[in-house]
């Protein structure tokens, strides 16, 4: 086991640190995670126009399509939200105009998503003779060529202003000015380069880039036990290393964990219906009925360190406590610790990969609406469970399930760990 850990921490802890740091994945990461409280507001607008209390559905059905708005332009157009979040962390790693890179990048968004509509006949009340523009292209089918238009659009920005190919102005001219000058021949270039390959050429690259992550997306965030589990321990191993997980797959699941997630939203928000939605496996499945006390289910852990004969487990329980209800749980981690210590990272593994196997079968065998909501992560395990799935009382009783199956799994770790620390202890004092 010490050759095992010590070829992980010379052999692989160097590379996942690179992918970490790699200047396009952090750019995606930040910028997608930009728009979370845009997601979050929209959520609470969709449990707001869906309380399951009887005759709220006639209460404010004449104030219905007022109360949908703010969903609309939230979540509704998270694609263009996520393209300016994106092209802004990317140009701030290149030290180059961010306002300008995300102005350039939200407009060749645009320009590749949205396809003018031309209404010949008026109908009264609904819409007017014209040319008009769908904003449902703006929103989750549409994030992944968001992403990558953005980069794209960061990197023709920085080849230009590097090779000083850019309009200059006297240095008495405000910096923002100049800015905004320097921006006119890039701008030119990208509004020319994605008008053309999207409306000349014919080419959809949202559709394309949407076609080509799809088999990906449906293994980790779709339906599949196998692609759930493999997320759920990719994360959690990652955390074994003293890598948050989260940070090395986010820039690859964390896009395909907000489409599937608006994805419920715009659905639920469309039927009402929260058995039948897309996917299953999305971020909040993870969040509320797998990480409970955060990744590795650590809040059965710190239960029993509570009550450890051991001093330090016995404080480090009591102070990791009230963030773990929190689903904050680095001081566990980290205090333990968890990272690099095979005998805590074993059920730190096992708990999670059961835990998601049970909440499947519950939602396989409808015990459980599926997930329509996206709350904040701080928002304790059982609450966010019940609200998120519609209010399903039964979600919250899995929850408990659940972190009662991790706390019969962690149950023999802990005591083996307690044991040494009993001894450390002991030896301590003696010497």
């Amino acid at each position: 086991m010490n050759k095992f850990m010590g070829f992980l921490e010379e052999k692989v802890l160097p590379t996942t640190h690179k992918i970490a740091s790699q200047r396009h994945l952090l750019a995606i990461r930040n910028g997608v995670l930009s728009t979370l409280p845009l997601t979050i507001i929209g959520s609470f607008f969709v449990i707001l126009l869906n309380f399951p209390i009887e005759g709220y559905a006639d209460f404010i059905a004449p104030y219905r399509e007022v109360l949908d708005i703010p969903f609309r332009f939230t979540v509704g157009a998270m694609g263009l939200y996520a393209s300016f979040g994106v092209a802004y962390a990317l140009a701030g790693h290149y030290k180059i105009d961010q306002l300008s890179s995300g102005l350039l990048a939200v407009l060749a968004f645009l320009l590749t998503s949205v396809v003018p509509v031309n209404v010949t006949e008026s109908v009264d009340g609904v819409i007017e003779a014209g040319r008009w523009l769908d904003i449902s292209s703006l929103s989750a089918q549409s994030l992944f060529g968001g992403i990558v238009t953005s980069l794209l659009t960061v990197e023709i920005f920085r080849f230009f202003i590097q090779r000083n190919i850019k309009i200059k102005l006297p240095d008495t001219v405000p910096p923002m000015v100049a800015n905004s000058f320097s921006a006119l021949i890039p701008a030119l270039v990208i509004i020319v380069l994605f008008w053309f390959v999207r409306h000349i050429l014919n080419f959809d690259i949202n559709y394309v880039i949407t076609w080509a992550v799809t088999p990906l997306k449906d293994l980790l965030v779709g339906n599949s036990l196998i692609g759930g589990m493999l997320t759920v321990f990719l994360i959690v191993f990652f955390w074994t290393l003293g890598i948050h997980g989260p940070a090395i797959l986010g820039p690859v699941i964390r896009p395909m964990w907000d489409a599937a997630i608006l994805e419920n939203m715009d659905t639920y928000a469309a039927t009402g219906d929260a058995a039948n939605l897309p996917t299953l496996f999305t971020e909040q499945f993870i969040q509320w009925f797998v990480w409970i006390g955060g990744a590795g289910s650590t809040l059965a852990l710190v239960v029993l360190f509570m009550f450890s004969k051991a001093k330090y487990l016995k404080e480090l329980g009591r102070l990791s406590f009230i963030p773990g209800l929190f689903n904050i749980n680095e001081p566990i981690i980290f205090g333990a610790p968890i990272v690099m210590n095979p005998l805590l990272a074993i059920p730190f593994i096992i708990a999670p990969l059961v835990n998601t196997v049970i909440a499947y079968l519950f939602f396989t065998f409808n015990l459980i609406p599926m997930i329509m909501a996206k709350l904040p992560f701080t928002v304790p395990s059982p609450i966010a469970a019940i609200i998120s799935t519609d209010w399903s009382i039964m979600a919250g009783i899995l929850v408990i399930i659940n972190f009662t199956v991790a706390l019969l799994i962690y149950y023999p770790f802990f005591k083996m760990f307690e044991k040494q620390q009993l001894q450390t202890e002991e030896e301590s004092q003696t010497s």
